[in-house]
Formats: structure tokens, sequence, C-alpha cells
């Protein structure tokens, strides 16, 4: 390639990434620079609408407020990292294992749960009029069995395509009793589906109207499924009824004169409890609750649902157990997605679905990472194993094999790994006892070795897949070294500095008051000596306490003199006046089968504390001149650029 084109290539590839790095810094504009390290409004704004929640308005005064705070942390954490707190193996393991924990919760909650969350509630939002024929299957079936089942099942299948009937075919050949009836028609339903029948489900909402799945597999054998309507989800309605079962005499005639009492005004209630055959809900006004679909018979549930508005009432309509008259009470509306998640979180988690979709999870990542297996090497160190794997005896070679087992993107997987996964493993080997083959035992410990470096491998990519991960991981990562340093610069400062401490408090110590206090005698009396309550107290009055306890040695179970503050003591409330010698009320503790009483023995007035009667006030007052006087030497320190237009376009008020 001639030179010149050379220079024209490099000089547009130049080009292009400064333009790129333009529209970038348009895109997210860099707020402020501690020393250099840019912080963008992404991270500020973030970090500002978490700590505020519902308070984060934007407003002027907010925000001068915080970017205050964050330059502050910035300015800490950078001391932090120029002084290598970062590079502290203890600190380094602590982040590894708070990365490990968030990022399992990223890979299961966000790759699967979310995932089949998001799918049910969707799935709930329509009601599916479902048929199906199955062919049944055994619990331990065979795989001869398991093919005799699918084989029929597609028989059935290529019938129903060339123009079978459904229901014929239903009756004929379902293990489903009830298709003898029904011709394989469940009617309309809707999620979640039975433990087990994830699949069919899948494959019923997928379908499209009036076609034939291909063999849907669940514990009761092959089904093949058909849909031939939808409908907005009906969800659930609130509901009260009046029956007059078809036993009565004439029960279609006393159904329309009920109505027709409603009609003039009458209660439905007060009919309901003197008329209603339902014995389980006339008395409660013919109340029955909430109800979906599928609950009761057709012809009931689709006039429930029809009523249109609360308080409105049906026509009398007929079932298989007499005439109705239905009252709609309120109706459900569509759960939001924040309110339905919870819910759906739990059954999911239940669900087979959830096993499988993990599973599903670690194929896909191995597909996109082009995950290659080397067999012949996992056969040749089958070869070298024998049954002393699987207990505690068994240890790994003393050399690291470099040979590759497999490859996930770059990364590179050798015998050695498995070697100390192995060695790591003991409990997990040890589980597979002697009676498992050595060449089993290692494929399923390879398999949880595999899976387990699938989802590791995962993990790496968290940061550019998710951008709240990477915030969260930023936000623990510098929340650690602020604590380290601040521990370093202030806190320990302030608990170890004694002569600094001393001189502070020397000029504050007018700070640190005591309110009036009164030193008290509190007498405990057992509930055995309650007759002597009043004796004791008498003499008390007019007695020091030595006295007191002398004269009344066995009827006092328990005496202690202490300080109590005006306002600020727990026991300051008993203290009806505050006058030498004057006595509290006599209080009961029935837990403790005891009575107690307090007396006044001397009153002092308010006077200035002594340092270690205010120690840990005085700590904390000195940690907070100590981190100010910091803080400005890290102002000196570091260099602060603020892009003052940026801040104002965050602005929105003031």
């Amino acid at each position: 390639m001639a030179q010149k084109q050379v220079l024209f290539i490099s000089l547009c590839l130049i080009l292009c990434f400064q333009a790129a790095f333009a529209q970038n810094k348009t895109k997210d504009p860099v707020l402020f620079t501690v020393a250099d390290k840019d912080v963008h409004v992404s991270e500020f704004s973030y970090i500002y609408s978490k700590t505020n929640g519902n308070e984060a308005s934007y407003n002027r005064a907010s925000l001068e407020e915080y970017l205050d705070l964050y330059v502050k942390f910035k300015l800490k954490v950078q001391k932090a990292r120029d002084l290598k707190l970062d590079t502290i193996q203890q600190l380094q393991k602590e982040l590894e294992g708070y990365r490990r924990q968030l990022a399992d919760s990223y890979l299961i909650n966000k790759e699967v749960t979310e995932r089949l969350v998001k799918a049910a509630y969707e799935r709930s939002k329509t009601d599916i009029d479902l048929h199906h024929i199955v062919i049944g299957l055994p619990a331990n079936a065979t795989p001869a069995d398991t093919l005799v089942s699918y084989n029929t099942a597609m028989q059935l299948k290529d019938r129903l395509d060339n123009g079978a009937d459904f229901g014929t075919i239903a009756g004929e050949f379902s293990a489903d009793n009830s298709a003898k009836e029904n011709g394989g028609h469940i009617g309309f339903v809707n999620v979640l589906f039975p433990k087990g029948f994830h699949k069919f489900e899948a494959v019923a909402y997928s379908l499209p109207l009036n076609t034939i799945s291909k063999p849907v597999r669940t514990p009761a054998g092959y089904h093949l499924v058909k849909v031939t309507d939808t409908r907005p989800a009906r969800g659930e309605i609130e509901a009260a009824h009046i029956l007059i079962r078809k036993t009565e005499a004439n029960a279609e005639a006393i159904a329309k004169d009920i109505y027709r009492q409603l009609n003039e005004g009458a209660n439905f209630e007060e009919l309901a409890r003197n008329n209603s055959n339902d014995k389980q809900t006339a008395s409660k006004g013919g109340y029955i609750g909430f109800f979906g679909i599928n609950q009761f018979e057709p012809a009931f549930e689709n006039a429930a649902f029809a009523i249109a508005q609360d308080g409105a009432y049906s026509t009398p309509i007929q079932s298989s157990v007499g005439w109705h008259i239905i009252k709609r009470l309120s109706k459900k509306a569509m759960e939001p997605y924040a309110q339905a998640k919870t819910r759906l979180e739990e059954q999911i988690k239940k669900d087979d679905r959830y096993g499988l979709a993990q599973e599903a999870m670690i194929s896909q990542i191995q597909e996109n990472a082009n995950f290659t297996e080397y067999e012949p090497v996992l056969s040749q160190f089958k070869t070298t194993q024998n049954d002393t794997l699987f207990t505690f005896r068994w240890k790994q070679p003393a050399e690291s094999s470099t040979e590759v087992l497999f490859t996930l993107g770059q990364d590179r997987f050798t015998i050695g790994d498995f070697s100390n996964f192995l060695a790591q493993n003991t409990r997990k080997r040890m589980q597979l006892g002697r009676n498992t083959a050595i060449s089993q035992g290692i494929d399923q410990l390879y398999a949880d070795f595999v899976e387990e470096q699938t989802l590791r491998f995962e993990e790496k990519q968290l940061e550019a897949k998710y951008p709240e991960f990477k915030s969260l991981m930023r936000e623990y990562r510098e929340g650690i070294l602020l604590f380290e340093v601040t521990k370093m610069q202030v806190w320990d400062k302030a608990a170890q500095d004694s002569s600094g401490l001393v001189s502070f408090f020397s000029t504050v110590a007018d700070k640190y008051q005591w309110d009036t206090r009164a030193v008290v005698s509190e007498y405990t009396i057992d509930m055995t000596n309650k007759n002597q309550i009043n004796a004791i107290r008498e003499y008390a009055a007019g007695h020091a306490a030595d006295a007191v306890r002398q004269r009344f040695n066995s009827a006092i179970t328990g005496y202690r003199s202490l300080t109590i503050e005006r306002g600020k003591s727990p026991e300051a409330s008993a203290l009806k006046m505050w006058d030498i010698n004057s006595l509290t009320t006599t209080k009961l503790d029935r837990n403790k089968n005891q009575y107690s009483f307090m007396k006044v023995e001397e009153i002092l007035e308010p006077s200035p504390k002594k340092l270690n009667e205010a120690r840990g006030y005085v700590i904390a007052d000195y940690q907070d001149k100590l981190e100010k006087e910091w803080v400005n030497n890290l102002r000196e320190e570091y260099k602060i650029n603020i892009n003052r237009k940026v801040f104002e376009s965050l602005v929105k008020g003031d």
C-alpha cells in the first residue's frame, strides 16, 4: 500500500475516533473532575437520584448541596487510591466476594427470573381457548415406551393436518378421560399452567389459531395442542348470587319473580338471605367472593363477567344446578407489572421451568462464546483415575497439566484447572460414593465444572451488559475505599490522639454541660414483703440509704444508687418533684413480681462536664473538626474543575 494511502486511512481513523469521542461527551458530558478524573453526568445523576429517592427534585439548592458532597467524596476516594489502599489484599477479597454475590443475583434474576416473569406477565393478559389430545406415558416409561407414544402422536397429527376432526380423534385416542365428552376442549385458560406443563404453556401461547402443534412432552405424556380463540384476560371479579335449585317446583318462575323484586328496588342481600338455596352463601347475602375463569360452569362464568358495572346484576341464568341471579360487587383490574412481579416470581421459582431456564441460559452463554470441548482430553484423564477420586484420600497431581479441556471465548480451561476444582470440592466428590462408576462420576463433576466456569465467564460481561451493575460495583468499590481512608485519616486519629483531644476539649469545654441532676436511691421489694412497703417508704424519707438497708435488710431485695439528669435520663420521668428527700410513687413490675420506688438524696445544679464524662461526644466533634481540616487539605492537594454550564443543564427549578 502506498505511503499516501496509509497516511490517509490513519487520518480518517483518527477523525472518526475524535468524532465518536466528541459525540459520547455530548451524550454524557463531564460534570466535574478531581485530579483529572472525570465524573460524568450519568454517574452524578444516578447517585443523586438513588440517594434522594422521591425527594430528587433537581432544584438548584439540592443539586448544589449534593454536588459539594460528591466532590468531597471523590476527593477522599482519590486520596485512598494515592495511598494504594485499593491494593490491600483483604479489601480486594471483600470486593470480589461482593461482586460474586451481586453477579449471581444478576445472572439469575436478570437472565432467568426476570425473563420468565415478564413472559408470564405478558401471557397473563390473554385468555386462550385450549384443546388438546394426550397420548399417555407411564411414570417409569422406557425409551421404547416413549418412542411408541411419540410416533402415535405424530400419526394423529398427520391425520388432523389432513382434515380429520379434532374432537373425534380426541374422543377416540386421548388419555384424558374427559375427552370422550368434550372432544379435548379444555376451554379458556390463563397462566400459570400446572407444574411440569411450562412447555405446554409456551407452545399454547405461541401457536397460531386453529393449527395443530407438534407433540409436546409433559409428565402426562405427549400432547397435541390446538388454540381456537383468544380474548383479553377476564381476570377476577367479586360477586354474590341467589340460587334457586332446579329441584324446586317452578324454579325458573321463582327466579324471575326475585328478579322483578330487584328491579322494583328490593335489597339483593336480603333476598339472598331469605330465598337462596345455596346454604353456604345465603347467610352472607349471597356473597361468593373473588373468582376467575374455570372456577364455575361456563354459563355462570360468562353471565358473571358480562355484567358491566359494580352493583349491577344479571337476569336469571340457568346452570346445571338451577337458576342464578348474579350481582357484581367489584372487578380486579390487571395488576401493574411491578405489583405482579413478586407474586409471579414466587410461583415461578417453585416450577421446574426455573431450572430448565437456567440450563437454557447456560447453553446460550456457551453458544455466544463459541464453546468448544476437547473430548479426547477428558477421556484420557478418566483413564488416570480410580475410585479413590470419591474419597478424601484423593490428591491432585503435583504437576498441573496444561492440556485444554474446553474454551469459552478467549478463555482456555485445562486439566489443571479441572484438578483444582476437584481438590476444592471434596464434599461433592465424596457424595458420589464408591457405587458410582468412575467415568460417570467424572462426567458429572466435569458438567458441574463447565457450568461454574460458564457462569464466571458471563460475570465478566456484566459491566458492559448492565449499566446499573457497573454503577453498583463502582459504588461499592469506592465505598470500601472511603471507609478505609476515613478510618485512617479521621476516626483512628481522633480516638488515638490523646493530647490533641485534650487540646480540642479545652477550646470547646463550655459546649458540654450537665443539666440539673438528682442523686437517687432506688429500692426494690419482693411481692412477698408487700405489707412492709409503707414502713420502708416512711423510714427512707428521713434516713440515709445505709440505715434503711440495715433496718429492712430481709425485705429489700435490691438497691442501687444512680444519678438522673433532668430531661435526658430514662428514669427522669418518674421524678415528679426534684426536691431532696422526695419519693417517687411505688411501681409494680408484674414480670419480676416486685415493687420499687426512688428517693432523691441530692440535687446537683447545672455544671460543666469533664472530658471523661463527655468523651464520646467530644471524640465525635473532634472527628468533625479533623474531617473538615482534611477536606480543606484535599482541596489544596487536588485540582477540582466544575463545569458550571453542564451543572446548569441539570437544574429544573430554584
